[in-house]
């Protein structure tokens, strides 16, 4: 792979920490900011919402400059919105910085989805999107759980001063490495209008609503497994960053794996991956109550969960090859869809008895709808090479 991804991936490795780090720094904020926790957790909803909308808007906006022209923008302005962040005794500001680093964000990933995808050549998407995905996957491990112990020693305002500063060896390494010309749109290739009519495609369409699903089922109960370790499984609040790092863990795993898979043999890993979790998710709520199955499971539920979803992304980009620009921002409104959606689709479980398990019954019945849904479409899905002409080499 080249080089050039690896600042890549850790732009996105310092976006995915500062994406999931408000799990263990709400209460911080809110008392620092005089607020409830639950007007706190706002700042979430505006980020996952700023991330839908973000994609596609900022990937037009970005279009016809040079890719690394683009990311390094996209990549400073983030930077710049956390310092803001840092220093406001404002929450509605603190508000506002979290919707333009989220635009940022999905203006980043949605040109580095494409500029990676150039940068690897026409056969090895799959591999690139997996290193640029890794970035969010060590997140999970190792950003937020740091992220966390940052917070609780000095306070939530380093933790944005520290995700700024590692934004600013990710610009050097955008400067150095990646090639003036990677990802540009220099005039010849479609218009906008040509790019967005792309939608209107069966196939690509096809891969869109299972990807946004299969995400919301992962983040549905991602977002809430807390109450499962410490109220189900009886564990110690301490064994929560321990079971967020084993997911981590396992989505790191899984998107390496579908690095290797997704661009040559994506039908097996779908066929077998997709069942599997929609068994593995009311598994883990009817076995929560055991630690052992929990600590087992989680991890096993992250490789599969980011393996197919990494996977059915990759789909996206091949289906959407004739949107040269706009296709990683089909594919990245297509991830945040599901992030967004799927914590608010579980959080009504959270009622009656054993209700924090409701959210992983939830993602069970995600997966069953993204079944439902990809089965009669597996020929479009998994056929769409070459410009979606159903070649799959």
């Amino acid at each position: 792979m080249p080089l050039a991804l690896y600042p890549l991936a850790l732009a996105v490795f310092a976006m995915g920490t500062s994406e999931f780090m408000l799990a263990g720094l709400l209460p911080g904020i809110a008392a620092g900011l005089d607020v409830g926790t639950g007007t706190a957790g706002a700042l979430t909803s505006a980020f996952a919402a700023g991330m839908a909308v973000g994609a596609p808007l900022m990937a037009a906006l970005a279009r016809n400059r040079p890719g690394r022209s683009g990311l390094l923008v996209f990549v400073l302005v983030f930077a710049a919105a956390h310092v803001v962040g840092a220093l406001t005794p404002s929450f509605a500001v603190l508000c506002a910085t979290r919707v333009v680093a989220a635009f940022a964000n999905a203006g980043f990933l949605a040109v580095a989805v494409t500029t990676a995808a150039a940068l690897a050549g026409p056969d090895r998407r799959g591999r690139a999107l997996a290193v640029l995905l890794s970035g969010t996957t060590v997140a999970t491990v190792a950003g937020v759980p740091g992220g966390a112990l940052l917070g609780t020693l000095l306070g939530w305002r380093a933790v944005f001063w520290a995700v700024a500063a590692l934004c600013l060896p990710a610009a050097l390494g955008i400067l150095k490495g990646v090639p003036a010309g990677a990802g540009a749109d220099a005039g010849g290739g479609p218009g906008l209008r040509a790019e967005l009519a792309r939608l209107r495609d069966p196939r690509l369409l096809a891969t869109l609503l299972p990807a946004a699903l299969v995400n919301a089922a992962t983040f549905a109960s991602f977002t809430f497994l807390a109450p499962v370790v410490t109220g189900t499984a009886g564990l110690g609040a301490r064994w929560v960053p321990v079971v967020l790092v084993l997911f981590g863990a396992g989505s790191f795993a899984g998107v390496t794996a579908a690095g290797r898979l997704s661009d040559r043999r994506p039908g097996p890993l779908l066929a077998v991956g997709g069942p599997a979790l929609a068994f593995g998710w009311p598994v883990l709520a009817l076995s929560a109550g055991e630690p052992a199955a929990l600590l087992v499971l989680v991890p096993a539920l992250g490789a599969l969960s980011f393996a197919v979803g990494s996977t059915l992304i990759t789909r996206v980009l091949y289906a959407a090859s004739g949107a040269p620009t706009m296709a990683g921002a089909y594919a990245t409104a297509a991830l945040n869809t599901g992030a967004a959606t799927g914590p608010l689709l579980a959080a009504p479980a959270l009622t009656g008895p054993a209700a924090d398990l409701g959210p992983l019954w939830t993602s069970g019945l995600l997966m069953a709808a993204a079944l439902l849904v990809a089965y009669p479409l597996r020929r479009s899905i998994v056929g769409t090479r070459d410009g979606g002409t159903g070649r799959s080499r």
